[in-house]
């Protein structure tokens, strides 16, 4: 019986997730790899009783294809839950961590939020959606929903933080549609997250902001790990793919070095900038037009400290800095509350972000730059004394696709790239959304679309 072959080019949590999914139906498959390991910004680095991840710090459980990977793999009994305390989040307000509201009654009682952006969200639910063909901004969509004072102290940290973004020039509908399509279906987002509720519990998808958040005993790279261990000798590292070609009627080549292999599928798990520099079949570089789409740099930076040279509790899950805050960092993490072993007894971790739309020429500059920057917003936010007893700098000069005002073009642009090459298919960060719960996700709907192509053509 013939096996399809289908190439899977990325390795990181996309390109991991769909390989997996598409050797568990039956595919022979080959992963190639431009670097020389796979995971992309996942990577944990444990060190001195410390451990930083250079990327995301934790993974939301959002849907059931995270939780069937996980089952898949056996990682259930390494899993690691957020301490029960650590559910806090602040914002900095005029220069102290302030809580943000648990509950409706938390907004209205809390300190975060005057009395005049209180009452507008109570005028939420009569605000008239915009048409359906509205190219919209974050910032024009919340200001017009919820005023300036929920622009300034919740979306511009939040998305500034998260997404290293710029409300002001971030897309409503291509980047957050979740958001975008409660008030065109419900007229508003509160009356859609009371009757948007059930669907989401029919789907067995969770919104983001209520996902059971998770990492492992030794950090995000367990998952990676295990994806890589299962592969196995499928994954082909230091393989950058030069281009694609057209081999015979149905089959696709792949150059690697100076190598053709042969495929009945194509699977590109890639950035968008490299994905633009992709020959495909015929020559031509059909998502070229992708080198648009910006990538801000941004600085992961992790620091420890002895823990009772902090006079912050860090009691929760971390603090947002707004832009009207005037501060350096976007944002910090208390990693050592969230998850255990993350520092050693006596010590605490604090995994803060530098750059972005916000400010990127602050990432670009050097380690020991970023550190002491870091350290001085940490100082006055926290109240620290003492020096950092563990320092680990991660660079990204290309962090974050930023799903800007017009972005429909670009997913328009990799859906008739799909059309005009059967059998190639896009997926990752650039299409499906920048979390990685989104990559993971993205990876194993791919999965599925390649079995369907493969299922119907041979």
């Amino acid at each position: 019986m013939y096996m399809s072959r289908v190439a899977v080019i990325g390795g990181g949590i996309t390109g991991l997730t769909a390989a997996h999914r598409l050797v568990e139906q039956g595919y022979e498959v080959s992963l190639f790899e431009a670097a020389d390991r796979v995971g992309g910004v996942i990577q944990t680095i444990r060190r001195d009783g410390f451990l930083a991840e250079c990327g995301p710090n934790t993974l939301l459980e959002t849907s059931p294809k995270i939780s069937q990977l996980l089952k898949d793999l056996d990682l259930e009994k390494r899993r690691l839950d957020p301490n029960p305390d650590s559910d806090a989040r602040y914002i900095l307000r005029e220069g102290e961590p302030t809580a943000m509201a648990s509950s409706p009654l938390g907004f209205f009682t809390g300190k975060l939020f005057t009395w005049r952006a209180k009452l507008a969200l109570l005028r939420e639910p009569f605000v008239r959606a915009s048409p359906s063909n509205a190219e919209e901004s974050l910032a024009e969509f919340v200001k017009r929903r919820l005023g300036q004072e929920f622009l300034d102290y919740a979306i511009n940290p939040f998305f500034a933080g998260i997404y290293a973004g710029d409300p002001d020039q971030l897309s409503v509908r291509e980047g957050f549609p979740k958001i975008w399509e409660l008030e065109q279906k419900y007229g508003s987002l509160i009356k859609g997250q009371i009757y948007g509720a059930k669907e989401r519990r029919r789907s067995g998808v969770i919104s983001k902001d209520r996902a059971p958040k998770l990492s492992f005993d030794d950090g995000l790279q367990v998952l990676t790990d295990r994806l890589a261990e299962t592969l196995g000798d499928r994954i082909r590292l230091a393989s950058p793919v030069k281009g694609l070609d057209r081999v015979g009627e149905n089959k696709i080549g792949v150059k690697v070095a100076d190598e053709i292999g042969t495929f009945d599928s194509v699977l590109l798990a890639m950035p968008a900038y490299r994905l633009a520099e992709l020959e495909f079949p015929g020559g031509e570089r059909s998502l070229s037009e992708l080198n648009e789409i910006i990538y801000p740099p941004v600085a992961s930076v992790v620091l420890g400290f002895k823990k009772d040279e902090v006079a912050h509790s860090l009691a929760g899950f971390g603090t947002l800095n707004p832009e009207v805050e005037k501060v350096k960092t976007l944002g910090t993490i208390f990693s050592s509350s969230l998850f255990p072993g993350r520092a050693p007894e006596g010590c605490v971790t604090l995994t803060s972000y530098v750059g972005g739309m916000r400010s990127p020429d602050l990432a670009m500059q050097s380690s020991e730059e970023i550190v002491a920057l870091t350290v001085e917003d940490l100082r006055a936010i926290y109240g620290i004394d003492g020096e950092p007893v563990f320092e680990q700098v991660f660079p990204y000069p290309k962090a974050i696709p930023q799903y800007g005002v017009g972005y429909g073009r670009f997913r328009d642009l990799m859906t008739h790239c799909e059309a005009d090459h059967p059998g190639i298919f896009v997926a990752g960060h650039c299409r499906d959304g920048i979390s990685l719960a989104d990559s993971i996700v993205s990876g194993a709907e791919a999965a599925e679309r390649i079995g369907g192509y493969l299922d119907q053509t041979f």
